[in-house]
């Protein structure tokens, strides 16, 4: 019995729900599959490509492919060219038990396996905790008033994650059946109807049936007129039975230029909702969770550093993080302040150019900021005029200096839980009070003068 021929771009589809983007573009659309009979042949590009298919998206495979049949069927794993490799047939579901191998080569080389874009594994912080919960109201179906939300971020900043978590969550929660797809793939499929005069089709699949649909990146609707009167339609018939519909953005709807002002009035109706940069809680959390779950312990300098250095985006975190841990794989070396500066070099050399400073240097400076000696923020008193002054120095050492906790933490005559614990309560009362933020703010220029001041002399 021949598979109907939209199958594996229905599983792919699926998939898009539930894997890291990085994940489906390496691993799984390099995959051709073939209809065999009653089962389905999946055509690896090599040998280590099969076996890592086979130890890690297997299973999502075997699913999404009985989702779209509404039955089970053999898969069956092979090369492109050449004998099988070793891949018999199993039942749907069913992977057979990877082959023995060293445990990940000690560093953690499952770093880069998929993780579930899921609620649970989203790091909030101040930066994204509008959006986190209003993606997850909708998800449940708590909040109408939020039809529909608009998600806006630069590219890294987790606004897949949240509208993939969305609808993992309501799959989950059996609330009514989830459309995911990007404004390229609406675009594409609605130029196809076009042409194969199939609209009615067109139309039931996105209309009919679904009571979430998420749309991706819709900046590139903009200068195609025609799709979005389409696209415009479809979200009005959408909200019109009550649907839920979420859209994401890398910019504002009204900073999207050539969009059609219905429209672009449309997407702002219910909630937008931006994401910003991480800051530096947020930002060591991610580096964390993402470490842990790929089996990798990362030292505490070596943490403090990424976190400090990196300030970009969370795919720029991710890519500082892996290619750490790759060359501590690689090399069969611990991982530590060498390699991570190493890994910071190649994908993030400014920030590593710019810790300049000595905490002696630190310490002056915010010394002379508060009107006291360095004396004073080394002593054993707790009066307030010494106490915010010394958290506010251990705090820039670490942001402006290559020293690990241990050595900032002898600069003050302290232990380095000190250290981590003054960096925590500075982290957080930035975000409660403005004047703290302000005073951040000015010794973090002066530190940054004197920075520049290194440079030029090293020129």
């Amino acid at each position: 019995m021949a598979h109907p021929p939209g199958l594996w771009d229905g599983v792919l589809r699926r998939l898009e729900a539930e894997m890291p983007a990085y994940a489906l573009e390496a691993w799984v659309r390099p995959l051709a599959v073939q209809s065999d009979g009653e089962g389905v042949r999946v055509l690896c590009p090599t040998r280590f490509h099969c076996e890592r298919i086979r130890e890690r998206f297997l299973p999502h495979i075997a699913r999404c492919v009985a989702a779209e049949l509404g039955r089970e069927v053999p898969i069956r794993l092979e090369l492109a060219a050449g004998p099988p490799a070793r891949a018999s047939a199993a039942p749907v579901g069913e992977a057979e038990a990877p082959p023995s191998r060293p445990a990940d080569r000690e560093h953690g080389a499952s770093l880069q396996r998929p993780l579930p874009h899921t609620f649970d594994s989203f790091v909030v912080g101040s930066c994204n905790a509008l959006a986190r919960e209003a993606s997850l109201a909708v998800a449940r179906g708590q909040q109408s008033r939020l039809n529909p939300l608009y998600l806006t971020s630069r590219s890294g900043l987790g606004k897949t994650h949240l509208a993939r978590a969305i609808v993992a969550e309501s799959r989950a929660r059996g609330s009514g059946r989830a459309l995911y797809v990007s404004s390229e793939a609406f675009t594409n499929e609605f130029m196809a109807s076009i042409r194969a005069k199939s609209m009615d089709r067109f139309k039931r699949r996105f209309r009919e049936g679904y009571d979430l649909l998420v749309v991706e990146d819709v900046q590139f609707l903009r200068a195609k007129s025609a799709t979005q009167l389409e696209f415009f339609h479809t979200i009005a018939h959408l909200l019109d039975a009550g649907s839920r519909v979420v859209l994401t953005g890398d910019r504002l709807p009204h900073d999207v230029a050539g969009l059609d002002p219905r429209l672009r009035s449309q997407m702002t109706a219910g909630l937008v909702a931006e994401l910003e940069p991480p800051d530096a809680r947020v930002r060591r959390e991610i580096l964390r969770s993402k470490a842990s779950a790929g089996g990798v312990r990362l030292p505490d300098d070596c943490l403090d550093l990424l976190t400090d250095s990196v300030r970009g985006s969370v795919r720029d975190l991710e890519a500082v993080l892996i290619q750490l841990v790759a060359s501590a794989s690689l090399m069969n070396r611990p991982i530590g302040l060498e390699l991570t500066y190493a890994a910071l070099r190649k994908i993030s050399p400014s920030q590593v150019c710019a810790r300049r400073l000595g905490p002696r240097e630190v310490i002056e400076v915010v010394a002379a900021f508060f009107q006291t000696t360095p004396q004073a923020l080394a002593s054993r008193s707790r009066r307030r005029d010494v106490l915010i002054p010394r958290q506010l120095s251990m705090y820039l050492c670490r942001r402006y200096t290559d020293a690990s906790l241990a050595t900032i933490a002898r600069a003050f005559g302290r232990e380095h839980p000190a250290v981590s614990n003054a960096a925590q309560v500075v982290e957080r009362r930035i975000l409660e009070r403005a004047p703290l933020r302000y005073q951040v703010e000015a010794l973090c220029a002066r530190l940054e003068a004197r920075v520049g001041r290194s440079a030029d002399g090293a020129d």
